[in-house]
């Protein structure tokens, strides 16, 4: 389910990069480590700040990234166009049906984009499939207790259906072959769940 208009301006300012660069990045380091010179996927990419990341905090060699919105991958085309193409490979895609084969990478990032999924079980095994043995899983995501507060409800969009907890969230990890083993924490209330899982 791609962002209505409100969320997308929310995603595309200096104050969400900030976040995403001191806050997120950070937390999950500290749960999964670095990705020095690793072939990483990035679902859901939005303008590359994501991107930017993978290569420039966590070290990958190669960065793979997709958006289900065309408009925002020609954002991210801009933003990384001096990685393209040696470091960076950009698409349209989505995370319920990832065009590459199974185990081609050594690690998947999430910075809040599952949650926008109403089959998110499939994206999850999804990512599961095309991580290789040992690959390692890092994700940002927001919970059903975020988006039953009235200014989601109100303002932005999501599936209405089969939302999860932070709990459930992990769990569906667990089910489509990702093992958290203790590496998620939940923040601000409950709202979002970090974490890192490896695949079996």
């Amino acid at each position: 389910m791609k962002m209505n208009a409100i969320e997308t301006a929310l995603m595309n300012n200096p104050v969400r990069a900030a976040i995403q660069r001191h806050y997120e990045a950070p937390l999950l380091e500290r749960l999964g480590g670095r990705t020095p010179g690793e072939r990483v996927l990035e679902v859901g990419c939005g303008r590359g700040v994501g991107t930017e990341i993978i290569l420039e905090r966590f070290g990958a060699a190669h960065v793979t990234a997709f958006d289900l919105d065309p408009a925002m991958v020609q954002r991210a085309r801009r933003r990384l166009r001096r990685h393209l193409p040696g470091r960076v490979a950009l698409s349209v895609g989505d995370v319920t049906s990832i065009d590459t084969p199974d185990a081609e990478f050594d690690a998947v990032f999430d910075f809040g984009i599952i949650h926008h999924v109403p089959d998110w079980r499939t994206a999850l095994g999804e990512i599961a499939r095309v991580l290789r043995p040992g690959g390692r899983f890092y994700f940002e995501e927001v919970t059903r207790h975020a988006l039953q507060r009235w200014s989601y409800r109100t303002f932005l969009l999501h599936p209405t259906h089969d939302r999860f907890s932070g709990e459930e969230f992990a769990a569906g990890c667990t089910v489509a072959g990702l093992d958290v083993d203790g590496r998620s924490v939940e923040r601000f209330f409950g709202d979002f769940i970090f974490g890192v899982a490896t695949r079996h």
